[in-house]
């Protein structure tokens, strides 16, 4: 039987789902590379991608910027890679880089030096232009209420026990007042000194994986009170996303040989509670979105090997489900692969998402 294309682009969709995830820009120059760490948009219209820029034998920062919702993109370098990007609207925004917190009044166009910055800094989230935090390396939680002027430790940070050579605190987001901040302790253990895993695939795939402290602190009241709890955990917490009626989602991922390169949590920000959402051995997740309402969205790469931390790009996969159970895949620019994706989701009708490939991709519907 003889099917004609329309009827084919019907069933795809039908199969998918209604919308596909188009390229809006891709990052494609000679004797220079772009690997995207982090991505916002405050509103629909204005985006800020932020990541590491290798030109020829220098490497450097940039920030990759919209004002049109992805019809148009601009790439500002900085001097220093950036691991991540917070905005606070369209025009006031803050970018971390491995040596400093920078900031703008002008979208991203134009970046300055914070006039003092903690060490070890990871990711930054401001509630107005005055009140932000800082979390990072060393068991380091940091609060400012001057916009940065001055930083004040958060004593809730360092209640563990844990070294702090090995405990960081790698993310932080607020819904509200309601916020929350996860870390890990993780202690030296046997093999974390050995050759990469690619270099030894055997080897890893025979490699122990070892429990690591979780911890997590909870404020209702923006940051005036912390609650601080622990579980022991296998892997390592690297996104925390808040949603909507108290929930929260984690993106926990893992290492060597284990069954899952990563798994997604719904969580209660008020308890420990915990459910496993989503974990497939031919994936794996490194974010995901939850707008106020619709869907929540993952973004998944294929894994490549045995070995879940190859450095091989795997075709990108992005999913949703309405009710945490049913996964639904939405098709997406053959082009896209990653080893990490990175989502946006100013509200339920528009998202993106972008690789460490240097690609940016919009959700059409």
């Amino acid at each position: 039987m003889r099917y004609c294309l329309p009827v084919l682009l019907f069933a795809a969709s039908a199969l998918y789902g209604a919308g596909r995830w188009e390229m809006q820009y891709f990052y494609d120059q000679n004797n220079s590379a772009l690997a995207i760490a982090d991505l916002v948009f405050p509103d629909p219209r204005h985006g800020i991608a932020v990541g590491t820029l290798e030109e020829g034998n220098r490497v450097r920062g940039a920030a990759v910027i919209t004002s049109d919702g992805g019809e148009h993109w601009s790439v500002v370098r900085l001097d220093r890679p950036a691991i991540s990007v917070y905005f606070l609207d369209d025009s006031l925004g803050w970018v971390v880089t491995e040596k400093e917190i920078l900031w703008t009044e002008e979208g991203g166009r134009s970046w300055r030096k914070m006039p003092s910055s903690p060490k070890g800094v990871l990711r930054v989230w401001f509630l107005d232009r005055q009140h932000g935090f800082a979390v990072g390396e060393r068991k380091s939680i940091w609060e400012t209420k001057d916009g940065g002027r001055h930083w004040k430790r958060i004593p809730a940070g360092d209640e563990l026990s844990s070294n702090p050579k090995y405990t960081t605190y790698n993310d932080i987001a607020f819904l509200g007042k309601a916020g929350m901040i996860v870390g890990i302790s993780q202690p030296p253990r046997p093999g974390d000194y050995d050759p990469p895993d690619w270099l030894e695939p055997e080897k890893a795939a025979r490699r122990r994986q070892w429990p690591n402290m979780l911890i997590s602190l909870v404020t209702g009241d923006a940051g005036a009170k912390w609650h601080v709890s622990t579980v022991s955990i296998f892997g390592e917490v690297t996104r925390v996303r808040l949603g909507s009626e108290g929930r929260a989602f984690a993106v926990v991922e893992f290492e060597h040989s284990f069954p899952y390169a990563s798994e997604v949590y719904s969580l209660t920000r008020r308890s420990t509670e915990s459910q496993r959402i989503y974990r497939d051995k031919e994936r794996a997740a490194t974010d995901v979105a939850a707008p106020a309402s619709g869907p929540v969205y993952l973004a998944t790469v294929e894994v490549t090997g045995k070995v879940v931390r190859l450095p091989v790009p795997g075709k990108l996969h992005m999913l949703e489900s309405t009710d945490l159970k049913t996964w639904t895949e939405t098709p997406v620019d053959y082009r896209a692969n990653a080893l990490h994706a990175v989502m946006a989701a100013p509200d339920a009708a528009h998202l993106w998402v972008a690789t460490d490939t240097g690609m940016i991709l919009k959700l059409v519907r």
